[in-house]
């Protein structure tokens, strides 16, 4: 994995950002001109109440969902221009996704679980499985590679989320209320992993959190209302 140092060129840029769905007859537009800045290893909490438009700017960043209009600037890539298979090849290459949930498959391993992304690679199993170890032994639970999801705790499974995120090496970690399903101790324990990958790794990350304690692990925080950023509340 690498151990790229901290550069204050963006890293995500967005100007005049726009979401809307059409819901029957109606437009409702979710996001309204976003404008915001990532440099790359930022490490930014994304806060504001619920239905504020946080999950679908992480999702317009992650390249899970495209913009109404405005332009979404990732790693020098225009990817607010891509289609659905551009996004996808983009996603595996820059991108970690971390959930909630987990979304762990139930009947693999820890191991054959952060394999998975690889699996799109075209890698050799031998180099994934070397990988996936490497990964999992920085998350700290090496230990556990045979245990399936349900043989592991809930800090656990996290845990292996978090390696399934970084075995490919990816330039940015989206995060999506990665401790809501954990109590405070092992959130804490989560958390502080977030940021040992952001410190010493280099790794971007945006996490949305509705935990004021947990938007104290990041470097600075984003408040988001009613579909735009809050004046004054970027911290």
């Amino acid at each position: 994995m690498s151990h790229a140092p901290p550069s204050l060129f963006p890293l995500v840029e967005i100007r005049q950002l726009t979401k809307a769905y059409v819901r029957g007859k109606q437009v409702v537009e979710v996001l309204h001109g976003i404008d915001l800045d990532i440099p790359e290893g930022d490490f930014v909490a994304l806060m504001g109440p619920s239905g504020s438009g946080k999950t679908t700017l992480l999702n317009l960043i992650g390249g899970i969902d495209s913009p109404s209009s405005g332009v979404l600037n990732v790693g020098g890539q225009r990817i607010d221009d891509y289609g659905a298979d551009e996004l996808a090849q983009w996603r595996a290459e820059t991108v970690g996704f971390i959930f909630q949930s987990y979304n762990l498959m139930p009947v693999l391993s820890a191991l054959k679980n952060v394999e998975l992304p690889l699996l799109l690679t075209g890698m050799g199993a031998a180099e994934r499985t070397r990988r996936a170890r490497i990964a999992l032994d920085l998350v700290g639970i090496g230990d556990r590679a045979s245990h399936k999801p349900n043989e592991l705790s809930g800090g656990q499974q996290q845990r292996v989320a978090i390696a399934r995120a970084l075995v490919s090496d990816p330039k940015l970690l989206i995060c999506d209320e990665p401790t809501g399903d954990l109590d405070r101790k092992t959130a804490d324990e989560v958390l502080r992993l977030l940021q040992r990958l952001n410190s010493e790794f280099g790794k971007t990350i945006i996490m949305v959190t509705h935990d004021p304690k947990a938007a104290e692990y990041a470097k600075r925080t984003v408040h988001l209302d009613k579909g735009t950023l809050v004046p004054g509340r970027v911290e």
